[in-house]
């Protein structure tokens, strides 16, 4: 940015008015484009700020423009505006006309992009039109693995440059009549800053094309839980550890798969590995439809839950949907809703003094509302509620066709039989259930699950899914795994059993347990005691680990921990490393 000319931020960080930014589009040079940059270049550079003399020629270029990369904003027939980024690795930059690479106060490394020659003619400096360039510039550089920025910028304008994330380096630089300062800053700074004007990058992403080749918004990542694989190792150097650690921060079954699940998978593992799996898992399909008593047609298989959230979800719903989600719930739902589509999201708060529960005249009340898809978790995650079938089928019933409800059941056989809502989905134009195979029938590692809806909800994602969506092993894991019910229904009832015996030692720790029907307890720690996160770093510090799920609820505090439940041996442990880790943090407070 080594004579940056935009105006267009004010002190607060906003933007005047200017022209109209609905036609502008924001896209990565062409060849043809390049001779219109140099005039403008040479107008603005030499002519305007007298930092190189003015030539005959009237355009300005120099030995970067044969391998740096320009992002330019035209409006269909003029070039707008256009920033040049130096890529990692390139022989030269410009700060080296300038400064000896040992003196930078920053790594030169295979990371580092230098962004420059931030430019917008004088037409449009009080537009949007700078910071839509500079953003560009970042998320270029991000994309392509860039940590670093380093750039040039006048010292008049360093403020702005700071509402951005640069930061000067105390390096002044003088060419021709311009006075410059180097400056640098670092991606997680950048999007520290950038939350403040966050505003107006809304407005660049709603009223401009983007077309650099990269998305708008970063790509968001989703915690899950799982830390305990820190203590395996995430290449699986020590899957012995495994059995030692207790992964209690996730919601694995603490039981075996079905005898026949194991048999099938060992006896033949060798020749199931190198074998392709039924294109369309149409056998799967078949034991999901006779298990549940539905139609094959109203089941789609996915590769795990995940996978058919991310399917569905994005397909059914745009920027301009209206969402209803529990709050608190299962984390994944927010973030795509919020951070993946960017759709209207409403939340149904659920209230401690209820113990979570969903008030079903409100939430009736809600399913009135007109939004596109209300979205219920049930039993409900991380507080493990359930509304019985008997309760919820009839509200379902009586909801607006307009108005898609997803059921997400992930738990709901730790609930009893008989109260999951698939024969309601596949009877109704406007619900659907997404099934999990992996916290009730043990295949978390197997990665299977599927969606229950009426055939005409799913036409249009059959044709999203491609062929293979299930491996051979998981297909063949989930079809024996439904053919042995008698053997689950004993499982959940030892799971109720251990997690009675769970709550019950929690609660003589002083924590306070919510009741629930799942393979979970969410517990609330005393407010004058050590907080959640504290709790679950000394007990990983003793390989136990623990979910704080304060980021899957607005009003979840920070003192709650959420412990899945394992078998009584492990459980036992589990209590006994809490317990000694909550008593030291108590002594040294």
């Amino acid at each position: 940015m080594s004579a940056e000319t935009a105006e267009g931020l004010d002190n607060h960080g906003n933007a005047d008015g200017g022209p109209s930014t609905s036609r502008w589009v924001v896209r990565m040079a062409t060849d043809a484009d390049r001779e219109a940059i140099y005039r403008i270049r040479h107008e603005v550079y030499a002519r305007e700020l007298g930092q190189h003399a003015v030539n005959s020629a009237q355009r300005l270029t120099d030995f970067l423009d044969a391998y740096n990369r320009y992002i330019v904003i035209s409006d269909g027939t003029t070039l707008l505006g256009f920033v040049s980024i130096t890529p990692a690795g390139s022989p030269k930059f410009s700060v080296d006309k300038y400064l000896a690479r040992e003196v930078l106060p920053f790594p030169v490394d295979d990371r580092l992009f230098e962004v420059r020659i931030l430019t917008v003619p004088a037409t449009h400096r009080r537009s949007l039109l700078a910071l839509a360039l500079m953003y560009a510039s970042f998320r270029w550089v991000e994309a392509r693995g860039g940590t670093r920025i380093m750039a040039i910028g006048r010292q008049d304008l360093l403020p702005m440059y700071g509402r951005v994330g640069l930061k000067p380096c105390g390096q002044v630089i003088r060419s021709g009549a311009v006075t410059y300062e180097l400056m640098t800053t670092t991606m997680p700074e950048v999007h520290a800053a950038l939350v403040a004007i966050r505003p107006m990058l809304d407005r660049i992403n709603q009223e401009m094309t983007w077309e650099i080749g990269v998305e708008f918004h970063t790509p968001a990542t989703c915690y899950h839980g799982g830390s305990f694989f820190e203590a395996v190792g995430e290449e699986f150097n020590d899957l012995n550890r495994l059995d030692t650690v207790v992964n209690a921060d996730v919601l694995d079954a603490w039981f075996p798969p079905a005898p026949g699940v194991i048999e099938s998978i060992q006896r033949h593992l060798p020749q199931i590995l190198r074998t392709s799996p039924p294109t369309g898992c149409e056998g799967l399909i078949r034991a999901i439809g006779r298990a549940r008593g539905i139609r094959p047609d109203c089941v789609l298989p996915g590769a795990g839950s995940s996978d058919l959230i991310f399917l569905a979800l994005r397909h059914w719903l745009n920027r301009d949907s209206r969402v209803l989600l529990l709050d608190p719930t299962y984390g994944e739902y927010s973030h795509i809703l919020e951070r993946v589509i960017r759709c209207n999201v409403d939340r149904l708060t659920l209230d401690r003094a209820s113990d979570y529960r969903v008030e079903l005249p409100h939430l009736e009340w809600c399913l009135n509302q007109g939004y596109d898809l209300v979205l219920l978790v049930n039993p409900n995650n991380p507080a493990g509620q359930h509304i019985p079938r008997h309760e919820l089928e009839p509200l379902l019933r009586r909801t607006p066709i307009e108005t898609r409800v997803w059921i997400d059941e992930a738990y709901v056989e730790y609930a009893g039989d008989g109260e999951s809502l698939e024969p309601v989905a596949a009877d109704t134009d406007n619900v659907v259930v997404c099934k999990s195979m992996s916290k009730t029938y043990a295949l978390s590692g197997a990665r299977v699950a599927y969606l229950c809806a009426a055939s005409q909800q799913l036409e249009a994602l059959r044709g999203l899914t491609p062929p293979w969506a299930v491996s051979l092993p998981a297909q063949i894991a989930a079809v024996r795994a439904l053919q042995d019910p008698a053997y689950y229904a004993a499982r959940y009832a030892e799971t109720r059993a251990l997690r009675e015996s769970l709550a019950t030692g929690l609660r003589a720790l002083g924590w306070s347990t919510l009741p629930g029907v799942t393979n979970f307890v969410l517990c609330h720690l005393p407010p004058e005691g050590p907080d959640a996160e504290s709790v679950v770093r000394a007990c990983r510090a003793r390989d136990v680990f623990l979910r704080n799920p304060a980021t899957m609820g607005t009003r979840m505090g920070t003192h709650a921990i959420r412990v899945a439940v394992k078998d009584a041996a492990t459980n036992h442990r589990t209590l006994g490393v809490i317990d000694d880790a909550y008593t030291s943090l108590k002594k040294s407070s």
